[in-house]
């Protein structure tokens, strides 16, 4: 299955509220130099709200426009000789670049409205872009049946990659392993790149959330070890974790991880069209906390101590966001809105409602994480909430998160990423 780019613009065009005298550009944006001295170029990524309306991954400056009198036109670079013999590029189909000057000039005098990268030496309406860049983020929310084919495409080669890795899963191991192992594997099964940089983790690196690999550190016996990580097809990207013991874990270990994983089951089952992802996100919070005064880390009512923020000790990054074109693809704010200025809220990635069509991760995690539990100000406002002497015993412990990837779908939820085990 393939995607119609064509109709993907003439379905957007609608959407995105343009006014008679305004045209639009979006710029793939331009090749940068590598920092040493040569004539080598750092890979180019175009622009993915460029891409979105082309599929032309390679296109340095390319631009996409569009005038409602006349409809879309496409302006691409020139394939040179030296790019054929080189590079061995073909000549993308569209206008060439030497063209646009043209296009631009009979449009004179018309409002310019920017995505993508700015067009060099173009001038263009800043508060009107920022308004079409939230129509046009809404409107790119709902996936297409191709869209869809291409994450369920990842999805398998994920579902491949993690399996590969289970074997390696005990002391001794180091993060580096797992990594070439797991990312190996994904290539085998179809994907051209990571969709981000891997995260592996072992011991006290489980709570660090971008924690890059190292083969320096080694899982010890009863480490928690957490792999974040996802393949990528065609800019599609699956985004998994899952966390677990090398060796055999303690009984507070294995509390810790039911109470997320138990939580992150019951978000998912209420990932259905009109929730409230706000909601769901504070929701989860008071079931986990609800685990937390259960195994006696916590004192008080879980919906209490969230409206007192305390989940924010060992939750603090929000319950997930949209995924598709990359990672976050399209997350923000609903039509409308403005940032909840609530501290607790400050790392939530959306604010939305949950719409039938859209592909959403669902990733909480708890963590013992030092910078934050030895800070004094939060001992002080936290004194009689937290058993700060047992926090104190598991200070170095690490995390545990748990991340599906759900397309919402009219009734149920389809866990994209079911068939990755998980449990520690």
């Amino acid at each position: 299955m393939t995607i119609d780019y064509a109709a993907r613009r003439a379905r957007i065009a609608p959407a995105l509220g343009l006014q008679p005298d305004e045209i639009l550009l979006a710029g793939a944006g331009q090749p940068l130099p590598k920092p040493e001295i040569s004539d080598a170029l750092l890979p180019f990524i175009a622009h993915q709200e460029y891409y979105y309306l082309t599929g032309h991954a390679e296109a340095a400056g390319g631009i996409a426009a569009y005038d409602a009198k006349t409809g879309w036109a496409s302006f691409v670079p020139e394939v040179t000789e030296m790019d054929r013999v080189w590079e061995g590029k073909e000549q993308l189909p569209g206008e060439l670049l030497a063209k646009f000057p043209a296009w631009l000039a009979a449009r004179q005098g018309r409002k310019v409205v920017m995505l993508g990268a700015p067009v060099t030496g173009v001038a263009f309406d800043e508060a009107r872009t920022a308004q079409v860049r939230e129509a046009y983020k809404h409107a790119r929310r709902p996936k297409e049946p191709a869209e869809i084919d291409l994450m369920k495409r990842c999805a398998a080669a994920a579902t491949a990659g993690y399996a590969k890795i289970q074997p390696l899963l005990r002391p001794g191991v180091s993060e580096r392993t797992l990594q070439i192992e797991l990312e190996a594997e994904y290539f085998r099964h179809g994907a051209q790149v990571t969709g981000y940089d891997s995260i592996v983790g072992v011991g006290a690196q489980s709570a660090v959330f971008h924690g890059s690999p190292s083969p320096d550190r080694v899982a010890k016996d009863g480490d928690f070890i957490l792999i974040d990580s996802g393949p990528q097809l065609d800019r599609y990207v699956i985004d998994v974790t899952r966390t677990y013991v090398a060796g055999k874990p303690s009984a507070f270990q294995r509390d810790l991880a039911t109470v997320v994983l138990e939580a992150q089951r019951r978000t998912c089952d209420r990932c259905r069209p009109g929730a409230e992802w706000k909601d769901l996100h504070l929701a989860t919070a008071a079931d986990m906390l609800g685990g937390l005064v259960a195994m006696g880390v916590l004192r008080g009512d879980p919906h209490s101590l969230v409206e007192q923020e305390a989940h924010t000790l060992f939750y603090p990054h929000g319950l997930g966001h949209l995924l598709g074109l990359g990672v976050r693809d399209a997350s923000g704010l609903e039509p409308g809105r403005t940032k909840d200025p609530r501290p607790s809220l400050r790392s939530l990635r959306m604010d939305l409602v949950l719409r039938a069509g859209y592909i959403t991760t669902v990733e909480p995690g708890l963590y013992f994480i030092p910078a934050i539990l030895n800070d004094p100000a939060r001992r002080a406002k936290y004194r009689d909430a937290v058993n700060w002497p047992l926090v104190e015993q598991h200070l170095h412990l690490g995390g545990v998160r748990f991340e599906d990837n759900l397309l919402i779908t009219d009734g149920a939820p389809v866990n994209l990423t079911a068939a990755i085990p998980k449990g520690i």
